[in-house]
This record gives structure tokens, sequence and C-alpha cells, in this order.
């Protein structure tokens, strides 16, 4: 299956410069061919502006970061006119937006209206700039970051903005024996900036992904334990507001993309049960005293995957 041999490709590719960080590889790669976005949380450090760029050069993708801070407007990612007193007229000038792999570091240094900006153009993979409609170039993908340490002078995302990403994935440090290799390779000169590793696809092999994807089978069992899952979210004591809908559907295409990945034409109860953590964990929002008590949101969906019966 193309989407099997392909994403093992990449995989592989990206391991050569990211060290053990499969997790984020196989979840990010999952989020995109399903036609989401990331939000990644981690100490600084971790790789995560250099598997951006591992991705992004193994892909043969448009790239561009933004450093997020308390002074960005919307119109320092969209763009803006500018006069061009030569030819009398107004020139685009485009913000880093325009692109197809989109890393916005530390979404939450930046002001709710520009966060805000950030989501729509994710939904709506399209920016409009005085009336104008410009839409994207396909695969666009967002992978936001937050530092899970420092929250003085941040902007929280509201859990209505967060429930726009995919998946949430959190990122721990990468061992003993991989960061040695990070030495190594450091040692023998690595620059992460210039990257020189082997272009594994183009965007019409990512489209040829995608339809694969659209044909694979979801028994109505496995819609039914989809609904269930998500469903129970709304009904544990120490949760107040449980998984939307837009969570089931997501978990719905994430899991069919995991299926394709796997080499298969069939969605299986393995495939929406390691993926519920990230895709629905991020979406639930818990009482104030169940965050007292140190209840996460992770350990909510570990009990709620143990309760409902799982299709045979």
């Amino acid at each position: 299956m193309i989407t099997r041999d392909l994403t093992h490709r990449l995989k592989m590719a990206i391991e050569n410069t990211v060290h053990n960080q499969e997790n984020l590889t196989d979840l990010a790669l999952t989020a995109m061919l399903s036609g989401g976005h990331v939000l990644v949380e981690g100490v600084p450090g971790l790789a995560k502006t250099l598997w951006a760029r591992s991705m992004a050069q193994a892909m043969s993708l448009d790239f561009k970061r933004a450093q997020f801070t308390s002074d960005f407007m919307p119109s320092d990612i969209l763009g803006t006119k500018i006069f061009n007193q030569r030819s009398g007229d107004f020139d685009l000038r485009k913000g880093p937006l325009f692109t197809q792999l989109f890393l916005a570091d530390e979404i939450n240094r930046t002001p709710p209206k520009t966060q805000s900006a950030l989501l729509e153009v994710m939904e709506e993979r399209a920016i409009t700039i005085d009336g104008i409609r410009y839409v994207l170039d396909e695969p666009f993908f967002v992978m936001a970051t937050q530092n899970p340490v420092e929250y003085e002078g941040t902007y929280p995302l509201p859990e209505a903005l967060m429930d726009r990403f995919m998946m949430k994935i959190n990122l721990s440090y990468p061992g003993v024996a991989a960061e040695k290799q990070v030495l190594q390779m450091h040692h023998e000169g690595f620059n992460s900036v210039q990257l020189s590793g082997e272009v594994i696809c183009r965007a019409e092999d990512i489209a040829a992904c995608k339809e694969e994807i659209t044909r694979v089978v979801v028994e109505d069992s496995l819609m039914t334990y989809i609904v269930s899952i998500v469903e129970t979210t709304r009904r544990v004591s120490a949760v107040m507001y449980g998984a939307s809908p837009r969570g089931s559907v997501a978990l719905l295409l994430a899991s069919k993309t995991a299926a394709a990945m796997a080499g298969r034409d069939y969605v299986i109860p393995d495939d929406v049960s390691r993926l519920c953590e990230p895709v629905l964990a991020h979406r639930i929002v818990l009482r104030p005293e169940a965050e007292i008590d140190g209840v996460k949101s992770e350990d909510i969906i570990k009990s709620i995957l143990s309760q409902v019966k799982v299709p045979r």
C-alpha cells in the first residue's frame, strides 16, 4: 500500500536527524494525512524545530517558522497590503502562513487575537486580506508548540481553541542512548539549519495517500465504539465538559489513517484505542476539584478505555 510504504520511508529519514522521537513522528504524520494539525507540548531543546525542518525537507514542503511573542499581531503571520508608490497600487506582502508546513513556536505567548487568526486559517486553509481570499497550497499543516513550564506572561489557549487541534502530543526527554547519539552527530559537524537529507516524497504523493485513506473501511461496530468512548467522556464525574462531536470525527479520521499506515484497508479496535489519548485528552475540561486532587485527562481516557466494551 502507498501510505504504508511512504510513511515508513519518511519515519526512517526523520530518525536520521531526530533521535528517539518516534511517537511524535508517528502521530504528527497521522494528523497530517488526516487533514489535521498538532499541538506539541515539551520543554525547550527537544528538537521540535529540527523535527519540523526534517519533515519539510523529506516531503519537499515549503517551511516557515514564527517565534510568537506578546506583541505579535494577526498581520505579522497573515501578511498585509503595502502601498506601492511606483505603481500606485497596493501590493500583497505575504506573511509566514503562506506556506505548507508552518511551525507556530510557543503559541501561548501571543495574544488571543493572533491565536484566533491562526486557528481560523487552520480551519479554512485560506487567508483573507482586505476581502480577498487566498487559498493555501496543499498539504497545509500547522505544528504549534507550547512550553509546559513557564506560564508567566502567556495567553493559555481557551478550551474551544484547543479543540481545533486534531492532536496534542506531549514530548519527554530522549533518553541517555539517544542523547549520546545527538552529541555524536554534533561532534561530527551536524548542522541543524542546513539539512541535506533525501527527498522522500512530494505533494502529489501525499495526495495519493489521502485518496487511499478515504477508501479504508470502518465497520458499524467500530463507529459505535468511537461514539461510546467520546460520549462517556461527558458522563465522568470529574469532567466538567467532555469531548464534542468534533472529537469523534477526529478519532475516526485518525484511525483510518493509522490503519492505512499499518498497511490495512480496514480499521481495528487497536487503531482507535491507541489514538484516544492524543486525540481526546486535550478536549476534556476537568472540574476544579478534580484538578486539585491531581486527576489528569490522560487518566480519564485510560479509565474510559477499560470500561467501554471493545467490539470483536
